[in-house]
């Protein structure tokens, strides 16, 4: 066993987005083009030698062939230790957690999030750092200048690590760790949620359905909700993780948690219903005939929290990327307790997380979690939607409309215009910010504009300023609109219009979501030229 320098790079377009990055499996698939990427992080980060990294994945296509390579270069690069999911295997929020249970320097996950996996699909890398949390900006813009100049990798040439046995092995001078994935994760969920109380609700014939999409959380689910909190066999459905998810898309949302989404709204629908992404850390949340969209789920939980062990000595604060509904605001502020409104980018809750200002965090993207990690938590999200139910007694539509009637609805939905053209989307944005000074005071499709900006996020932990964060326009008597272009997909641009309209308490909170936001969409759709712009006015994701 050798180390070897390998010349290569540098690869065009290694910047890492508020996801690591994320490109077409035969791209990283590309003679050392995960190297350098890889190579990098290590250089950007002060090099590897004498540190610990968690690395896992999802399972999806090339995940255990990039496993091995990250492996052999943190032995080359000098590491201490590398940690490591048995299979290859370990969900977003399981790796964050092991990060800060074993005080590490850091971690690797392999994945593309709710991307399809498959060698012409979806793959990704993203780094974590000390906390658990994803890189932040000043790390991944390192990352990137060291991207545009590496000329070599450093790697152990070395049979593969068997993955497939927990335990510990050397490569060189570092060891590798084998690690059950699920075993510290469940334990922390049971110091979190009241586990009995649950298992009694299940016992009492309370029914669920649990879609984990053909994704990594499968064997954690199976292991928690059937396991330690005795569902019904079958409860977990798709539970085995596989390389392309089953052949579907693994995003939780009614689009392509179809079949899910079809049961629950039948006369043969389970009490409640959930699913998670390919990496675990997005959720669903569903009742029988109902349906909770991420800004309700995330506003139900904070009102509720308390319920839960975890949780009963209140919350310190909660958090929502700005996209999201203002449905938690209005909690937070009968809680007597703040709402940051942040950028879309899990990394921008880090902060707020570890100065102790906030407890909470959610996105509309279907991304809930709090501070026990510094990851969104699909799984953790499901456990204190149970812990609720099992302390209320009651369903879940009857507990969204207690909370409508106390806080008011936000109705809400977003539309994704996918694989758009660049250069389309980009002239989209351009002409509705350039337009923006002169549109308050406007009416537009009967409703007047109230205010108009380009979202700059001022953080009050560290003073760091990020700029040009989406496009708000408020409308007169509660609405308003979005939008913004995802850093998520992996070819064109994805366009994100978020619609919302706010209906207050003693107002309609039973209309369909569509006819409740029809003015907003109307003035979106004449102020934006979607149709001229991008040849459609119709999304192709509709949540």
């Amino acid at each position: 066993m050798t180390i070897r320098t390998v010349s290569k790079g540098p690869f065009a377009g290694q910047k890492p987005g508020t996801s690591g990055l994320r490109k077409k499996t035969r791209v990283f698939m590309e003679p050392g083009y995960l190297e350098c990427f890889v190579q990098a992080t290590f250089n950007a980060i002060g090099g590897a030698s004498g540190k610990t990294f968690v690395v896992g994945g999802d399972g999806r296509f090339f995940n255990r062939e990039a496993i091995q390579t990250i492996i052999k270069m943190a032995a080359a690069n000098g590491a201490a230790r590398v940690i490591v999911g048995q299979g290859g295997l370990m969900s977003t929020p399981a790796v964050s957690h092991m990060i800060r249970l074993r005080g590490t320097d850091g971690g690797l996950v392999l994945s593309a999030s709710h991307n399809p996996g498959g060698i012409d699909e979806d793959f990704g890398v993203k780094y974590n750092v000390g906390n658990g949390g994803p890189a932040p900006e000043n790390i991944t813009a390192a990352m990137y200048e060291e991207t545009t100049k590496i000329d070599r990798y450093t790697i152990f040439d070395a049979p593969d690590v068997d993955l497939g046995t927990c335990g510990e092995v050397g490569l060189g001078g570092m060891s590798v760790e084998i690690v059950d994935p699920v075993a510290d994760y469940a334990r922390l969920m049971e110091s979190l949620f009241d586990f009995d109380r649950i298992a009694d609700l299940f016992r009492q014939g309370f029914t669920m359905r649990f879609d984990a999409m053909h994704a990594v959380t499968g064997p954690y689910a199976k292991a928690i909700l059937e396991g330690r909190l005795g569902a019904a066999p079958g409860t977990v459905i798709n539970a085995v993780p596989s390389e392309d998810f089953g052949g579907g898309h693994p995003d939780p949302n009614p689009v392509w948690a179809a079949a899910l989404m079809a049961e629950m709204m039948s006369q043969a629908a389970p009490d409640f219903g959930a699913a998670s992404d390919g990496d675990g850390d997005r959720n669903m949340i569903l009742g029988r005939g109902t349906y909770v969209t991420p800004s309700d789920s995330l506003a139900v939980l904070a009102a509720n929290a308390h319920l839960a062990p975890g949780y009963t000595r209140g919350l310190a604060g909660v958090a929502r990327s700005m996209p999201t509904s203002g449905a938690a605001d209005r909690v937070a502020e009968a809680l007597g307790i703040a709402c940051h409104e942040t950028p879309t980018g899990w990394k921008f809750f880090g902060n707020l997380l570890d100065a102790g200002k906030v407890t909470l965090c959610g996105e509309e993207s279907a991304g809930t979690g709090s501070d026990h990690v510094r990851e969104k938590d699909g799984l953790w999200a499901v456990l204190l939607w149970l812990n609720i139910l099992a302390v209320r007694g009651q369903s879940v539509s009857q507990i969204l409309a207690e909370h409508w009637q106390r806080f008011g609805r936000n109705y809400y939905s977003r539309h994704d215009y996918e694989a758009v053209p660049s250069e389309a989307a980009e002239h989209v944005m351009g002409a509705l910010e350039a337009a923006m000074p002169g549109l308050p005071g406007k009416t537009v499709a009967g409703l007047e504009i109230t205010q108009a900006d380009s979202f700059t996020y001022h953080d009050p932990v560290d003073g760091s300023v990020s700029r040009n964060q989406g496009l708000r326009i408020f409308f007169e008597g509660g609405g308003r609109v979005v939008l913004r272009l995802s850093g998520t997909g992996t070819e064109g641009a994805t366009l994100r219009v978020y619609l919302e309209q706010y209906a207050p308490p003693g107002t309609a909170h039973d209309l369909p979501v569509d006819e409740a936001l029809v003015k907003v969409r109307a003035a979106t759709l004449e102020l934006t030229g979607l149709q001229d712009r991008i040849g459609r006015s119709e999304p192709d994701v509709r949540t």
